[in-house]
Formats: C-alpha cells, sequence, structure tokens
C-alpha cells in the first residue's frame, strides 16, 4: 500500500518546508518539496495536510512501563502505557530495568522482549540495570542487544543502587555501550531525609514541598560531578538523565553531539513545573530528581536551546491515585506523562521556528543518533516511516477521560494545549485505521 501526506509543513533536520511524503510498505520513499509535480494517481491513500505539522514520530528513550511480566498489579503495562504514548504521538521507546523481575540479565530481557512483542502499540528497546554484582555480566553481552546500561547512582524506585566504587570503575573503562545515569548522591540524601523527618514530627510540615530539600541541588550536583569526572577520565560515553538544576550545566559541554561523549537529558516535568507547584499538586510531581525552583527550570530551557541539553525525554513513571495520595514520605516518585510530553514541548514552539526544529532535534533526532537507533528518527527515504500529523491552532485539554494511562491520571488534568495530534505512522501503518504494527529497536552500537 502507498501513502502520500500531501502538502504538509514539515519539520525536520533544522527546516520547516511544505512539501509532501509518499509511504510505500513500513518505509519512506520520498520527501518532496514539489508537491504540484507528484503524480498522485500511484497512491491508494492521500491524506491532504495542508496546515498541519509533519514531524518524525517522538523517540522516548527514558519510561518506565512498570512491566516486567512477573509483578501482579503493575502500575502500568506495555498494552496501556504504549497505547498513551502512541496517542501522543511517540512511536519508539526505550523502556527501564526497574522492574519486577529487574531487567539485569539477558534471560530478563529476552522475557521482557516477548511481552513487547505481544503487547506493545509503538517500537521498543531496552536497558539493560547494572547492579553492584552483574557488572562483569553486561560487559560480557552483545551491546547491539540493547539500548544502553541503566546506572542509578541514586536509590530509586525498585533500588538498583549500584554504589561499589571498583565495580563502578570497572563499569566506566570497560563499557562498550552508553552508560546512562541516574545522578543524585545517596549520603546526601539521606541525611536529607533523617534530619526532615525529626524536624517534621508533631507538626503539619509534611508535604510534598520537602522534596527538592531532601533531593537537593548539592545531591544532583555532587553526583553528576564524580560521574562525568568518572567518564572523563575513561573515556567513556555516559548520557546523565534527567537534569534538575542549573548547577549541573556547568559540568556540561555545547559541541555539536558527534564531538560528545558525555551529553544529557531533560524531561518535559522540569521544564513546565517549578516548586511552586507544589502545593496545588503536591505528591502528583513527587518525582526523583526533584522538580526544583523556577530559575533551575528556566536554566534548563536557556541550556536546552543553547545545546547543553543533548534530548528530551519523559521519565513517564506511572503509580495509582492511592499511593499517590499517601502522607508525603510514604508517597512513591514518579509522573505519568508520556501522553501529552510533545504537547507540552509543542505549546511555546508554535510559530517559532528554532524551537520547533528544537524539539524535532531533541525528541526524534538526537535520540536516534545518541542511542544507535537504526532508520528511525528523521524524514528521509529509506527510513521507517514513524511520522506524527500535529495540527496546531485548536484548543485540547486534558480530562481524566481522555487519559490512556492504567493509573488513570495526570498532573495535567484541566491543562488546555493548543495542539492535537491528528494522527500517527508507525512503521508505515495507519494507527487510527489499523493495529500499530511495533517492531523491535534495532541498535548499531
Amino acid at each position: 500500500m502507498k501513502t502520500l501526506i500531501h502538502n504538509a509543513t514539515i519539520v525536520n533536520e533544522g527546516r520547516m518546508f511544505v512539501g509532501s511524503v509518499a509511504i510505500d510498505g513500513e518505509r519512506i520513499v520520498e520527501v518532496s518539496e514539489k508537491s504540484e509535480y507528484l503524480d498522485c494517481s500511484e497512491y491508494s491513500e492521500i491524506v491532504e495536510a495542508e496546515g498541519l505539522l509533519l514531524l518524525p514520530g517522538v523517540i522516548d528513550t527514558h519510561v518506565h512501563f512498570r512491566d516486567g511480566g512477573q509483578s501482579e498489579n503493575p502500575a502500568g503495562t506495555f498494552r496501556s502505557e504504549s497505547r498513551a504514548a502512541l496517542a501522543g504521538g511517540v512511536t519508539s521507546v526505550v523502556d527501564m530495568p526497574n522492574t519486577v523481575p529487574q531487567t539485569t540479565t539477558l534471560e530478563a530481557l529476552e522475557a521482557k522482549e516477548a511481552l513487547a512483542r505481544r503487547d506493545s502499540a509503538v517500537n521498543y528497546g531496552f536497558m539493560l540495570g547494572a547492579t553492584n554484582d552483574n557488572i562483569a555480566d553486561l560487559l560480557a553481552l552483545d551491546p547491539t542487544r540493547y539500548a544502553a546500561i541503566k546506572l542509578f547512582l541514586g536509590s530509586s524506585t525498585g533500588n538498583m543502587l549500584v554504589n561499589r566504587g571498583e565495580q563502578l570503575d570497572l563499569l566506566f573503562r570497560e563499557s562498550r555501550k552508553l552508560i546512562v545515569a541516574h545522578c543524585e548522591q545517596e549520603e546526601v540524601i539521606q541525611a536529607n531525609l533523617h534530619n526532615l523527618k525529626l524536624e517534621c514530627q508533631g507538626t503539619d510540615r509534611e508535604t510534598a514541598a520537602l522534596h527538592p530539600q531532601i533531593r537537593n541541588t548539592e545531591a544532583c550536583f555532587l553526583s553528576t560531578y564524580h560521574a562525568i569526572e568518572r567518564a572523563r577520565r575513561y573515556g567513556t560515553r555516559l548520557h546523565v538523565a534527567h537534569l534538575s538544576t542549573a548547577t549541573e550545566l556547568s559540568l556540561l559541554s555545547n559541541f555539536d553531539l558527534d564531538r560528545k561523549h558525555i551529553t544529557a537529558e531533560v524531561t518535559p516535568n522540569h521544564l513546565w513545573f517549578d516548586d511552586r507547584d507544589y502545593a496545588e499538586l503536591g505528591n502528583l510531581i513527587k518525582c526523583n530528581p526533584a522538580i526544583k525552583s523556577n530559575d533551575d527550570r528556566l536554566a534548563l530551557w536557556a541550556a536546552l536551546e543553547d545545546g547543553l541539553i543533548d534530548t528530551i525525554a519523559t521519565d513517564h513513571a506511572p503509580h495509582p491515585l492511592e499511593a499517590k495520595r499517601r502522607r508525603y514520605f510514604d508517597a512513591p516518585s514518579g509522573i505519568p506523562s508520556i501522553q501529552h510530553s510533545l504537547q507540552m514541548m509543542l505549546e511555546p514552539a508554535i510559530g517559532n521556528k528554532e524551537l520547533l526544529t528544537m524539539v524535532v532535534q531533541k525528541m526524534s533526532h538526537n535520540p536516534a543518533l545518541l542511542f544507535g537507533i537504526e532508520g528511525r528518527g528523521f524524514i528521509r527515504p529509506g527510513y521507517k516511516a514513524d511520522l506524527v500529523l500535529v495540527r496546531p491552532g485548536v484548543e485540547e485539554t486534558v480530562t481524566r477521560e481522555s487519559l490512556l494511562y492504567k493509573c488513570g491520571w495526570s498532573p495535567l488534568e484541566g491543562q488546555t494545549f493548543h495542539t492535537r495530534i491528528e494522527r500517527v505512522w508507525v512503521n508505515g501503518c495507519d494507527t487510527s485505521a489499523s493495529t500499530p504494527a511495533a517492531q523491535p529497536l534495532a541498535f548499531y552500537r
């Protein structure tokens, strides 16, 4: 079947232009800026897209779909969370290893691949998790089998903290694969937590506003500093996940991506919310690392535009609403966000070419390049037809009824966006008309 997306405003590789994209099977076969000369008779479907934005599908390289196959009641599944992703224009995801069971062995990886093959609506890949005991085994595996090694330098959901110096040295010295690090200094967090628990006893101070005081700037900076120092010592490819502070930015460089071996990610949540939002949203925006000040938020935006930050990924992390309603110290950390991540990033970008092309670069192009994902992330002939058509200038309000997450809630409920995700193609399949044809991601390094 041949499809023509006709007269769209294509946003791709730093450019915006009116043109058409031809799809044959699962691949793009032509990208034309001369739509008026195309012979439309050879296409079985023509999608008239005048006034709409055509983007490469989002590649979200940091999601927690929660589905490891053995939890009796996970907060999310590949079936539920991948369909939420698809509704938001995300066509490929990389899932994190802190599931039940943890994805720390080849056997666990293969079991999770089988789950995704059965249930996922979007293309999928996985990170393998480092532990204090499995580094040598990870280093022996074929690096094309998985996206990256996930390293927790601070404890978080499904604690996989790695804190043995000799094991960290081994990993950084020998890894042929990108290391993605969650950077928070555990000793600082535990000291802050101990002190604030004592201070809050018998008071009404126990609220989510404590979160950025416990997982504070010092905890983030020290951990990121030590991870980057190790990476520089050994020449390791290191990607710092979910930056949350202005101070960490001083540790980064804004070379072109192909010249960097130390890169960084930011989430839409850390660009959207700040510590003033705890008063209204409380535990709903409790996440690790914590959402911090408005000054931090603005600094992260500036660093994204300047090139210090290389990718945008959600850290999508659902939890049941009843768990989030617990007292602050007992409530889990994590925010479901993948269904609206593209709209969050497009909201300030519509009508601004520089911001629009930057969003596409950080959400599609750079994730493909950084993680070595074959044939995706760009609108190019020969590439897989993972595409999203966006209608700007229309209002769409987030309601609980519109959410596709298994957990059924979002801190964005009531938010009105001024874009709508009109249609999404995965491997050339129009997902509005047929069952998604998801595939495993192929990694070339």
